[in-house]
């Protein structure tokens, strides 16, 4: 239970560090909205890190199984959403914002470049983090730094296509419940990532954010760069892609002709009279 202390304690302290910097900069959202992204991609990764590290060694080092994991996968998903409301820690995310004409490219790329920026330093924060060793866990963990285990388990090609399949599925009901209440959406949101995490963790590990998975396996061996790359950065935008032209018909910034949604008239036609009327 220790293990299980030291790593919610953990948790408390950079969702609590990294709200009161998003509080900080809530004055300058509009022009330094790019630091938030990097604040929540921060946030993010450092959390995933240490559920990581539970999923992989919590069950012989500490005696926390699944159900602890995707329980706190959960609980840190729903969490870092309600804090970080308005901004995503996610390429993907902002992507589509620039699809749909949302924001414009130097705010995309800012964010984007942000969003990487932080996933890297969750990684040295977490990674300084298992170096303290403050329970069996993390020791092992420390010592396996050098020799993570990937999170791609399929072959290149199914796996971009599940992270596809994954990112389509995600930003449809993304999309679906953009203006439902929160308290509607963010455990929906929730549970469906958790969902992917658990049905993909012989695949891929349903991530569904480039910048996560950046942090998260990209410096693991087993696979070269670009085969990484082109399942976590390529898979989860071409379902982003998928999703927003399944959920809108069009592509806003390509072109705005509707392909697969006709638009009904706000007003009816009024009918002609009958026969039987014109002859009265």
């Amino acid at each position: 239970m220790s293990g299980l202390n030291t790593s919610l304690a953990y948790f408390f302290t950079v969702i609590g560090l990294s709200a009161l910097v998003r509080v900080l900069l809530a004055r300058w959202r509009r022009r330094l909205g790019f630091l938030i992204e990097l604040i929540s991609a921060f946030a993010l990764a450092g959390c995933r890190l240490e559920i990581e590290t539970i999923a992989e060694v919590g069950q012989w080092a500490g005696a926390l199984g699944p159900d602890v994991t995707y329980t706190m996968l959960f609980i840190a998903i729903a969490i870092h959403a309600f804090i970080m409301q308005g901004v995503s820690g996610n390429p993907a995310a902002t992507v589509m914002g620039f699809l749909q004409k949302e924001i414009g490219v130097v705010a995309m790329l800012l964010s984007v470049a942000s969003q990487f920026l932080g996933a890297f330093l969750g990684l040295l924060v977490a990674g300084k983090y298992w170096e303290m060793e403050l329970t069996d866990m993390h020791m092992i963990k420390n010592l396996m730094m050098s020799e993570c285990s990937t999170a791609l388990r399929a072959p290149m090609i199914h796996g971009a296509v599940a992270e596809a399949i994954s990112a389509m599925t995600f930003y449809l009901v993304y999309l679906i419940l953009r203006n439902r209440t929160q308290l509607l959406r963010i455990p929906i949101l929730a549970l469906l990532l958790t969902f992917f995490a658990y049905a993909g963790s012989n695949y891929t590990s349903g991530i569904v954010n480039p910048s996560l998975a950046f942090a998260l396996t990209f410096n693991c061996p087993g696979h070269t760069f670009s085969e990484y790359a082109l399942v976590y950065w390529l898979g989860p935008l071409i379902g982003m892609t998928l999703g927003l032209f399944l959920y809108l018909g069009n592509i806003p910034l390509l072109f705005n002709r509707n392909l697969l949604y006709s638009k009904k008239s706000r007003f009816r036609v009024p009918k002609g009279k009958n026969s039987e009327e014109k002859a009265n």
